[in-house]
């Protein structure tokens, strides 16, 4: 009995291709899928920066340099993880540009897309750690969404089964040779050749979990400080382990297993620590204070106000300090003395520091309630 005949009618079939023509333009279906999860990214990462006090554009600004960066570090990715099929033997190492094919590695993606990401917050004064807070749910929604990219594609899918959830996958061919195309041809027919655990839409249900897990989590406990970032992380790389240990297509292989297994689990306890350490770090980052805070430091601020809640703030000139050389308490806060030091405040929203126990110009202050930093402060 062959296995057509034996499957059963519930499966999911797959699409007869992942390429169709305008024209002499080809729209990859692969392609479009990244691109509509870039946009919604951005959109919901907006929105979110938004309400915690950013202002309207910044993630837009943000993803002209995150994005490129992003695509460079995740084809790179791939190529490492899998030379063999660039630079072996019958390869064309030019192959290794056309990314159109397929081909992203999400661990490079986010490594190199951070870095882009940095270099943009610098250049606006924003702490990119409140930023991957902002943007975390939109970036593993986005990585849902890039899934039905892999479904299009045949590709990213598990072992034979008999579930009735399982997906078929179709023989491919060049309608113009005849020849095997899994990714540009069309399927000769609907009779799956084998039908599989179809572990692309695994990964989507477990990622679109992961967003709604840090929405929750967000909202519920205020994460800041990149902890949304770092929940989201160690979401994606604890489901993506047991996915990956399911995955039956051709990869790179370390010690009998896929190499995505390591970097999964290496990631997810990277996460976990740093979730963990960053809770020292305090309550969550009042954006809008940070911003007020950097265009007084652009423009000159005034003389006596206190330093917003939560705001880190460095003086731009070198100075001295009120109580030179020593260090006092005012109101229950401990001042730093000299100049470049740091000074923690503790003293109720309602009180200011002032004379003595105030850090002038040339001091850094990092205040969990308020403190009262002079002219020419600046956040960090």
């Amino acid at each position: 009995m062959s296995l057509a005949s034996t499957a059963v009618l519930a499966t999911i079939p797959s699409p007869d291709r992942g390429v169709w023509h305008l024209g002499p333009i080809p729209l990859r279906a692969y392609a479009v899928c990244i691109i509509v999860g870039i946009v919604v990214a951005i959109w919901w990462g907006e929105r979110r920066l938004v309400a915690r006090g950013g202002e309207p554009g910044t993630v837009v600004d943000i993803a002209v340099f995150a994005v490129p960066f992003g695509l460079v570090g995740g084809r790179l990715y791939h190529v490492a993880t899998d030379w063999d099929k660039y630079f072996g033997p019958g390869r064309n190492p030019l192959d290794a540009l056309a990314v159109w094919n397929g081909g992203l590695g999400i661990w490079g993606a986010i490594a190199l897309g951070g870095v882009g990401a940095w270099l943009a917050c610098r250049r606006r004064g924003i702490p990119l750690p409140a930023v991957a807070d902002a943007i975390a749910p939109g970036i593993v929604t986005a990585q849902a969404i890039g899934r039905l990219g892999n479904y299009f594609n045949q590709e990213l899918y598990g072992a034979p089964t008999t579930v009735p959830w399982g997906l078929e996958i179709y023989q491919r061919v060049d309608p113009a040779t005849g020849l095997p195309d899994e990714l540009g041809g069309v399927a000769i027919n609907h009779t799956p050749v084998e039908i599989v655990h179809p572990t692309f839409l695994y990964e989507l249900l477990w990622n679109l979990g992961v967003a709604l897990l840090v929405v929750w989590a967000d909202r519920r406990f205020r994460l800041g400080h990149g902890r949304a970032f770092a929940l989201y992380v160690a979401g994606y790389t604890a489901g993506r382990f047991w996915i990956e240990l399911m995955r039956r297509d051709e990869a790179t292989h370390v010690f009998g297993v896929r190499i995505n297994v390591f970097t999964a689990a290496l990631v997810f306890l990277g996460a976990v620590v740093y979730l963990v350490l960053a809770r020292q770090r305090g309550e969550r980052e009042d954006l809008a204070a940070v911003i007020s805070a950097q265009r007084a430091a652009e423009g000159g601020s005034p003389s006596g106000q206190p330093v917003p809640a939560g705001v880190t703030s460095a003086a731009g000139a070198t100075g001295a300090t009120a109580a030179a050389g020593t260090s006092g308490e005012a109101g229950g806060g401990q001042i730093a003395g000299p100049a470049g030091s740091q000074a923690e405040v503790a003293t109720p929203t309602s009180e200011r520091i002032s004379g003595a126990g105030a850090g002038a110009a040339g001091g850094e202050s990092d205040g969990k309630d308020g403190g009262d930093g002079k002219d020419g402060a600046k956040t960090g």
